[in-house]
C-alpha cells in the first residue's frame, strides 16, 4: 500500500497501530488476571490482537515506501529500525490472546457440561481440554506472560512512535508562535 486519499498510507496506518496494539495488551491483561473480564473481552481481544498483527506488516511495508521517498536522516534511520521490532511484540500479544480465549472457552464448554444431567458429568469428566482451564498454575503463569508481553509491546510503541515524531518534526517548527495574520 503506498498511499490512501493522496497521502502516504505509512502516516495514517501507524495511527492504527499506536491505538489498537497497546488497546489489545490493555486487554490481555485484563483478560489474563481478572476472570470476570476474561469471559467478555478474551475472544473480542483474541481478534483484535490477530487484527493488529496483519496490520503491522502492512504499516512497516508502507513505512518503507515512504522511506523511499524523503530524505535519509541518522533519525529516520532510527525509526525504521525501530519500526521492524514492532512485529516482534505484536506476537506474543497475539499467541498469549488465543491462548487466554481458548482456555476461557475450554473453561465454559466444561462448566455448560457439568451444569447438565449426570450422562454430561460423566462427559466432562472424561473430555480431553488442552490449555489446563481450571489450573490456577497455569492461570499465573499466563497473566505473568501477558503482563509482560504487554508492557513491553507498550513500551515498543512509545519507541516507535516517539523516534517517528522526531524524524518528522526535529527542527521543523518554531517555538515562537507566528503573527495571527500569518497563520
Amino acid at each position: 500500500m503506498t498511499t490512501l486519499n493522496g497521502l502516504p498510507a505509512h502516516i495514517l496506518l501507524v495511527h492504527a497501530i499506536v491505538v489498537l496494539l497497546p488497546l489489545s495488551a490493555l486487554l490481555l491483561v485484563l483478560s489474563s488476571v481478572w476472570p470476570k473480564a476474561r469471559g467478555k473481552l478474551a475472544g473480542p481481544n483474541a481478534v483484535l490482537a490477530v487484527l493488529v498483527v496483519i496490520m503491522v506488516p502492512i504499516t512497516t511495508d508502507a513505512g518503507e515506501w515512504l522511506e523511499r521517498r524523503v530524505a535519509r536522516t541518522p533519525l529516520l534511520r532510527d525509526h525504521t529500525e525501530l519500526g521492524d521490532t514492532a512485529l516482534w511484540v505484536a506476537i506474543p500479544v497475539a499467541v498469549l490472546a488465543l491462548v487466554v480465549w481458548w482456555r476461557q472457552r475450554e473453561n465454559q464448554k466444561a462448566d455448560t457440561e457439568v451444569a447438565g444431567d449426570d450422562a454430561a458429568v460423566a462427559t466432562a469428566a472424561g473430555r480431553k481440554t488442552y490449555l489446563a482451564p481450571a489450573s490456577t498454575k497455569v492461570t499465573a503463569v499466563l497473566a505473568v506472560l501477558s503482563i509482560l508481553a504487554a508492557g513491553a509491546a507498550v513500551y515498543d510503541v512509545y519507541r516507535i512512535g516517539d523516534s517517528g515524531a522526531q524524524a518528522s518534526w526535529q527542527g521543523k517548527f518554531s517555538e515562537n508562535a507566528a503573527p495571527r495574520g500569518e497563520r
